[in-house]
């Protein structure tokens, strides 16, 4: 398989570059092989990009943003090469012809001498790169004495007391260092850093979570790092801490350097202004730090803000950071620490080619973290594409399940008798202390909820993708100060968005998969506090009854007998 682009042939130029730089980079960030023909007319050029089918993606997505525009695009199948005639004897058969009848496709299959010839040319630019960039520095933990002490057994016991945590190099890595042992304080950690620990005792933590117990030594050694685990654990303090640290022992100054140091990348807006805001409650030394994302504020207005401020810190959306890179307003070559936050998410929600269109000039030495609540496939070959030798950290077990803090209820009724089940619930049974998100599948029955709600004088908030992002924010804010207690919601604050406080989520509808059910349940029980989970499950939902079933038997709750019935239908 190949993709043929058709593009006009004044910007051919463009894609291949002064001296062909531009097309030899498109191949090495995207690891195809991209050809230029002429096309069936004059005006038209022919791109044809062979590789991997995640790598011509990649090639076309690069060549279309140079381009702004691609006039034809298909897919092409490469016939198969046609059987040997058997021969029955000498002189048998037909004549043999000394011209060779080939397809015009074969012209560009890829032997093993053009493989050699692109990974010399990568390991050679990769090598002109990083000797044109200062030097970093990614290793800079002091292991406390305490922590050196432990042997083998106790470092062995913590990790199966704090949740179960299991660390290892993922299949690939190169074993290269001894994987660090765990921490059990916040001055195990910081000892050396006196202002990280005056910031971290101004918001009175008692304890580190088992994923900052494991994540701290290994990033502060240097290590890339894939955390999984479920939200609500800890993991933005896992890596902000160390980031901070980063910053301020890189050898080139700040002022020196071109763009932010680190780069942290969130599905939502309502994520990236979260560790927005959670990073401020820890800055210091003069950090700086910027929010970008889409939505509410123009492009423009924040390129206005990256220039006015040079932050060493972003945290954007991957669609936002793309606008800035096509206009140039934000440059990432001196970007030396990059997390990529709700992994699992952000290729949910179709982020993959704008993360690795706007990454692909970000040094090839950087530091990586990855999170993650959930590990499939294409989380995993996400890390692979921009992790080196990393370790992996696991706080529970990688199958799906829901968190123990949280009682849940399946209730198995009719579609048309949700509506009366939740008003009733709401009026006669729901307590005054209560904290609730109301989680349904469309933003129109978002928008219809809210207004019956308001009809009946119950007060509460929505948030759904179509709301204005100042609506969205005020909507949060009404939550989290206790002007209201209940917020009807999309999806879109299934993840990442942290009201400490929920006490009850009700799926009114049930999501469209699996996986999204886990993160609704996970809005409460979070921190050590208990909370609980009521499903409306109709017939239209029982294809999930089979994966749902499992779930609860995981976390040992009621299963209702008509769940088991769906089933067998």
């Amino acid at each position: 398989m190949s993709t043929l682009l058709v593009i006009e042939s004044a910007k051919a130029g463009l894609v291949i570059g002064r001296g062909g730089a531009t097309i030899k980079n498109i191949q090495h960030d995207s690891g195809a092989i991209v050809k230029m023909t002429d096309g069936d007319t004059a005006d038209t050029q022919n791109v044809k990009i062979i590789g991997s089918e995640d790598a011509q993606r990649l090639a076309s997505g690069m060549i279309e943003k140079i381009t702004g525009k691609i006039l034809r695009s298909e897919i092409i199948s490469t016939p198969p090469p046609p059987p040997r005639r058997q021969t029955r004897g000498r002189g048998m058969g037909r004549p043999r012809s000394n011209k060779r009848d080939t397809s015009p496709l074969e012209t560009f299959s890829i032997s093993n001498e053009i493989w050699e010839e692109i990974v010399r040319e990568n390991k050679q630019r990769n090598l002109e790169i990083l000797q044109s960039l200062p030097p970093i520095i990614k290793d800079f933990y002091v292991e406390h004495n305490q922590v050196k002490a432990m042997s083998d057994e106790e470092v062995q016991s913590f990790r199966t007391a704090q949740n179960g945590i299991t660390v290892q190099y993922i299949d690939g890595a190169e074993c290269l260092r001894p994987i660090p042992k765990p921490i059990k304080t916040f001055q195990h950690a910081f000892s050396s850093y006196p202002n990280i620990m005056k910031v971290i005792k101004k918001q009175n933590f008692a304890t580190p979570s088992p994923i900052q117990c494991q994540a701290w030594p290994i990033i502060m050694s240097g290590h890339d790092l894939i955390a999984i685990a479920q939200t609500g654990t800890g993991k933005t303090l896992a890596y902000i801490l160390p980031a901070l640290i980063h910053i301020l022992k890189q050898p080139t100054p700040r002022n020196e350097r071109i763009g932010p140091s680190v780069m942290i990348l969130g599905p939502t807006r309502e994520l990236v202004l979260q560790i927005h805001d959670e990073i401020t409650k820890y800055l210091h030394s003069n950090i700086k730090l910027v929010c970008v994302y889409g939505g509410g504020v123009s492009t423009q207005t924040h390129q206005q803000l990256i220039q006015a401020e040079k932050p060493d810190i972003v945290v954007a959306t991957p669609g936002r950071l793309n606008d800035l890179i096509g206009i140039q307003a934000i440059k990432l070559e001196h970007v030396s620490y990059l997390v990529l936050d709700e992994a699992d998410r952000m290729l949910d929600m179709g982020f993959k080619n704008q993360i690795e269109l706007s990454l692909r000039h970000v040094r090839p030495d950087k530091q990586t973290i990855l999170t993650s609540a959930t590990w499939p496939i294409a989380v995993q070959k996400l890390a692979n594409y921009f992790a080196k030798n990393p370790l992996q950290i696991t706080v529970g077990s990688l199958d799906l399940s829901t968190v123990n803090t949280v009682a849940q209820k399946i209730i198995v009724l009719k579609q048309n008798q949700k509506e009366a089940w939740l008003y009733d619930f709401i009026s006669n049974t729901l307590s005054k202390n209560d904290k609730v998100i109301i989680f349904m599948r469309k933003k129109t029955s978002v928008d219809q909820m809210f207004e019956y709600f308001n009809s009946k004088n119950i007060k509460c908030r929505s948030i759904h993708g179509g709301k204005l992002q100042a609506d969205r924010e005020t909507s949060l804010a009404d939550m989290r100060n206790g002007v209201v207690s209940i917020l009807i919601a999309t999806d879109v604050a299934s993840r990442g968005i942290d009201i400490h406080d929920i006490s009850l989520v009700i799926n009114y509808d049930f999501p469209v998969n699996i996986e999204e059910y886990v993160h609704r349940v996970g809005r409460t029980g979070r921190a050590g506090k208990t909370g609980s989970a009521i499903t409306l499950f109709t017939d239209y939902d029982k294809f999930n009854a089979s994966p749902l079933i499992g779930v609860l038997e995981k976390s040992k709750q009621p299963i209702p007998p008509e769940l088991y019935k769906m089933t067998t239908q």
